[in-house]
């Protein structure tokens, strides 16, 4: 994980306005608006990562309501588009979106279905998919 979050650290792009960090308190908040826990892996990549912004991949956030990227609107959007209301949306890719179960693991969902494409964590899809866009 450590080094995971070195490298996306170093790859981080420069943007004219830089995305923020939330604290706990503003997880609680959004897991309360979801009415879903965030598993601890997930919450651990948003604590830490989700200011980052690298490649063509532009995982969800949560300290900025008036993004395209905030969780609580992309979840509400990926739910209705049939995204089983269990999972959690990590970053819309295309017609589909990547998204982290109960369980941490980060599944692919396209076309109406789950693929069979899944990684573990968090962490190693966004070694093997984000940081390789």
């Amino acid at each position: 994980m450590e080094d995971v979050i070195e490298r996306l650290r170093e790859e981080n792009e420069p943007v004219p306005v830089p995305l923020e960090l939330p604290d706990e308190d503003l997880l609680v908040e959004i897991e309360e608006e979801l009415l879903i826990s965030l598993p601890p892996e997930f919450r651990e990549f948003l604590l830490t990562v989700s200011d980052v912004v690298y490649g063509k991949l532009e995982p969800v956030t949560v300290a900025d309501p008036q993004s395209h990227t905030y969780l609580p609107e992309v979840a509400a959007t990926a739910w209705s588009e049939g995204l089983p209301r269990d999972l959690i949306p990590l970053c819309e890719d295309g017609d589909g979106y990547y998204a982290v179960s109960q369980e941490g693991e980060v599944l692919l969902w396209s076309d109406g279905e789950l693929d069979d494409d899944t990684w573990d964590s968090v962490w190693i899809w966004a070694r093997d998919v984000w940081l390789e866009s």
